[in-house]
């Protein structure tokens, strides 16, 4: 690492009220790891870079912009450890996939990454850009409050997509095409419980499928398929309840076609 770009990131993440941990949650790394960066002992990958890049509003350019000239012959012989500028991403489609996730640019500029912070869509063809994570969903910039989860609003969430891609990923790369189709129960919970909550009725939620889900993950992963199969027995137990605290709170019972609304 430049000992300029190293004193660089030190001022960009100072300029931006960050702290080594701050910043370290933020990418999702240690550290360790944005400590050696500002020493200068160790350098950013693409990822990364693109994400500081990202997070501090600045092109690559700016960040990696030194007075060192690096010769393309001296680049090669170091295990081709140069840094692509965003002109560089632009002429040529970029694809990463690691555990971090996937990433991919494409010639016009448009990136897409799906990862353990969340999914991020940036299509410069229309200028729009979508960023779903821990802290909610935003489209360009503006936060949807709560709009996420709305009935008429929940197929704006990927969910279907995501468990896909999810599923091939830990597939090809982890060997796990059983059990990892179990994901795809999650689709059925995932849109049932937005609908639970937007419609303040537990009856909607697809408790079996919950049941159904935790019952083979005992079995594939713990052998306890019996007596793991008492978990059904809890099936007849759910609805009346729900159906008890709901008179407790003053609500009509659901009609037939409210219970099933996946």
């Amino acid at each position: 690492m430049n000992i300029e770009i190293a004193n660089r990131l030190v001022n960009l993440r100072k300029t931006n009220n960050y702290s080594q941990e701050a910043l370290a949650e933020k990418l999702g790394i240690s550290r360790q790891a944005v400590s050696k960066w500002e020493r200068a002992e160790a350098s950013p990958d693409t990822d990364n870079l693109i994400l500081l890049a990202r997070l501090y509003g600045i092109s690559l350019d700016e960040l990696l912009q030194t007075d060192d000239e690096i010769p393309k012959r001296e680049a090669e012989e170091n295990n081709n450890t140069c840094y692509e500028t965003e002109d560089d991403i632009k002429r040529s489609d970029y694809v990463n996939i690691s555990m971090k996730g996937i990433h991919v640019i494409d010639k016009d500029g448009s990136e897409v990454r799906v990862g353990w912070d969340g999914i991020h869509v940036d299509d410069r063809s229309s200028n729009e850009k979508v960023d779903i994570d821990g802290d909610g969903v935003f489209v360009n910039g503006v936060k949807y409050e709560h709009d996420w989860y709305k009935t008429n609003q929940k197929q704006k969430f990927p969910m279907t997509i995501l468990i896909i891609i999810v599923y091939i990923f830990i597939s090809v790369f982890f060997n796990l095409w059983h059990p990892g189709w179990l994901l795809f129960l999650l689709i059925p919970l995932w849109y049932t419980l937005v609908d639970a909550i937007n419609k303040k009725n537990a009856h909607i939620f697809a408790y079996p499928v919950l049941a159904t889900l935790v019952f083979l993950i005992m079995g594939f992963y713990a052998n306890v398929w019996h007596p793991g199969w008492v978990i059904f027995l809890t099936i007849p137990i759910y609805y009346p309840l729900v159906s008890y605290f709901r008179s407790l709170r003053g609500f009509k019972e659901p009609e037939d076609d409210d219970i099933i609304d996946i």
